[in-house]
């Protein structure tokens, strides 16, 4: 299992750290954002696989942005998957 990092982009939050082992991703957390959402989205998705989040949150969008805060988990997700699998 390793700690990833993400700075995701067009949103709130400055930060996205989880745990991946292979495909499964574990424990979420948000730096910044609102508060109670992202720890609701982070508890929803502990165990689920990089592409369960990726198709269940890509696209998702937050007011006029063209992204949302799980929009971009879903970014970072993929992002780490495919780095450590290159």
């Amino acid at each position: 299992m390793k700690t990833m990092q993400f700075r995701p982009q067009g949103v709130c939050p400055s930060l996205i750290t989880f745990d991946l082992d292979g495909d499964i991703v574990r424990n979420v957390k948000f730096t910044g954002g609102c508060n109670g959402n992202l720890k609701a989205i982070s508890k929803v998705v502990d165990g689920w696989t990089v592409s369960q989040i990726s198709d269940m949150f890509s696209g998702n969008t937050c007011g006029p942005r063209k992204t949302s805060c799980a929009d971009q988990l879903a970014v970072a997700v993929r992002t780490a998957y495919e780095s450590e699998n290159a």
